[in-house]
């Protein structure tokens, strides 16, 4: 399986991503189970959470110091 590439990442609220790929492709992403788990915690923070980017490579994304791996379904 091709694990595709992340053009781009917007936080549409304080809990949900929508990730655009080099394909066109766009997915909305709710992390709202992640925010249970404590690094994941500065996340919580709607100012934190709207800081979103995509890192080089194109297959994570980043808020600050928490990281994002892409899962593909």
């Amino acid at each position: 399986m091709t694990i595709p590439k992340i053009k781009t990442a917007f936080a549409l609220d304080h809990k949900t991503l929508l990730i655009t790929f080099l394909s066109g492709e766009t997915k909305k992403y709710d992390i709202s189970k992640l925010l249970n788990k404590d690094m994941f915690a500065p996340l919580k923070d709607p100012g934190f959470f709207k800081n979103v980017k995509v890192e080089a490579g194109g297959y994570t994304v980043q808020s600050s110091y928490a990281v994002f791996r892409h899962s593909y379904r």
